[in-house]
């Protein structure tokens, strides 16, 4: 259920302020350019990331997921958007050029953003992410919430694996059937999923009370974050990037269409 991979990488050991800054620059610069070459640019950098970091096993895991933002954004916005250069008519509908190359583009820029989520996921601990979140100047309660999600929903997800495989040793049948029949068959076990979930979510809440949670004091920290020179580099390196990649767009370049 957790995505995070303990391998001694050079992203594993950059600080978590770094990773996070480094998440909004490549978010950044999928949403610079909406041409497919600047944008398969962006995601083929996305890959060598993960790459380095050792990490593809997790975006296999996805691919799935990879294949139908990809799909999907390639064959709705050609049919949403119109520009100058007609392609094709499908009846009241015209493909155009830029409509075509604007799909294929936010559809590759999907892709590496959830690419990107994933490396920033399987590089970076929870504990670190709060932190990292914590030392940015977010509040402490922000922080924690924004953790807990990522806690969470390994949590619920196991819960509602325990509960299928419970039903099914009991005789009910999920697998056979149409796509509708076996979502009908699910529809009664989010009964139990909910209730578990509400059930985890009060004792949370009894377990924070009853440690303070919310106090006005001043936190202290076991773990004292220092920026090494790799750390400044990295940073670096993301703000010079993201800079020119938005003077390149401001210029008129890397867009077929006007907007983002």
């Amino acid at each position: 259920m957790d995505l995070y991979l303990d391998h001694n990488t050079v992203i594993h050991r950059l600080d978590p302020r770094v990773k996070i800054l480094g998440l909004a620059a490549i978010f950044a610069l999928a949403l610079a350019f909406n041409h497919p070459a600047y944008v398969a640019g962006v995601a083929a950098a996305v890959l060598l990331l993960a790459v380095i970091a050792r990490c593809l096993v997790n975006l296999w895991r996805l691919r799935a997921i990879f294949v139908l933002l990809f799909v999907f954004s390639s064959l709705l916005w050609p049919v949403m958007l119109r520009g100058a250069t007609e392609v094709a008519r499908l009846g009241p509908m015209i493909v155009t050029r830029e409509s075509l190359l604007y799909g294929i583009a936010v559809g590759m820029r999907l892709d590496a953003m959830v690419a990107a989520g994933l490396i920033f996921l399987s590089t970076t601990r929870v504990e670190e992410f709060t932190a990292g979140l914590r030392r940015l100047g977010l509040p402490f309660p922000v922080s924690f919430a924004f953790s807990l999600a990522f806690r969470f929903v390994p949590t619920f997800a196991d819960s509602a694996y325990t509960i299928i495989q419970a039903q099914k040793s009991r005789g009910l049948d999920l697998d056979s059937g149409g796509l509708v029949t076996r979502l009908r068959r699910h529809v009664p076990l989010l009964i139990p999923a909910m209730i578990c979930a509400v059930r985890n979510t009060d004792l949370l809440a009894m377990a924070l009370e009853s440690r303070g949670f919310g106090r006005a004091a001043r936190r202290t920290e076991y773990r004292e974050m220092r920026l090494r020179w790799t750390d400044w580099l990295a940073g670096l390196a993301c703000a010079v990037v993201v800079a020119a990649a938005v003077w390149w767009r401001v210029t008129g370049h890397g867009a077929v269409l006007p907007r983002l």
